[in-house]
């Protein structure tokens, strides 16, 4: 693999973001979105990041080109989920596999190690093994699947979720 450098999301950014993002939409069910975004309307998604506080985002350059993110979002509305976030991570299809999941995500718990998170949860749909290892890899522990709970393609699919703390036990 090819050098990888891990850094903040800029707005300039956001064309390759909505593209990467749009093949799962039209590609794959691991997103309940079915229509792809244009960037006018993914807009709203990456305004609600920033340099600090909680909900960052980081993309993942390899020669230039992003070639994935990850993201911590506010998990609930009500002011007592404040410390747990909600993570995305999204790769381009050609790089899943190298271990650029990984480095985004060390790279987004170290943005965020200084911040009021005790929990950081990430749901996947499954069949998803790739997802699957990353989150075991990285400490996640499975809380559960909700069956059935969207419908994509004519057929239903289920969603596990997972949790860790942001910092794990030595």
């Amino acid at each position: 693999m090819t050098q990888i450098h891990v850094r903040p999301a800029e707005r300039s950014d956001l064309p390759r973001l909505t593209e990467i993002y749009n093949y799962f939409v039209v590609n794959t069910p691991v997103t309940f979105d079915v229509e792809p975004y244009t960037v006018e309307r993914r807009a709203a998604w990456f305004e609600q990041f920033g340099l600090t506080g909680r909900n960052r985002l980081v993309v993942a350059e390899e020669n230039g080109v992003v070639v994935g993110y990850a993201g911590t979002t506010r998990f609930r509305v009500k002011p007592a989920y404040d410390t747990t976030v909600e993570t995305t991570i999204y790769c381009s299809h050609e790089t899943i596999g190298k271990g650029v999941g990984g480095l985004l995500y060390a790279a987004l718990f170290e943005a965020i190690a200084g911040e009021d998170v005790h929990r950081i949860v990430a749901g996947y749909t499954l069949p998803n093994p790739a997802s699957a290892a990353l989150h075991a890899r990285l400490g996640f522990k499975s809380v559960g699947v909700f069956s059935e709970v969207g419908r994509k393609f004519g057929q239903y699919w289920d969603v596990a979720w997972t949790e860790r703390p942001l910092r794990l036990a030595p």
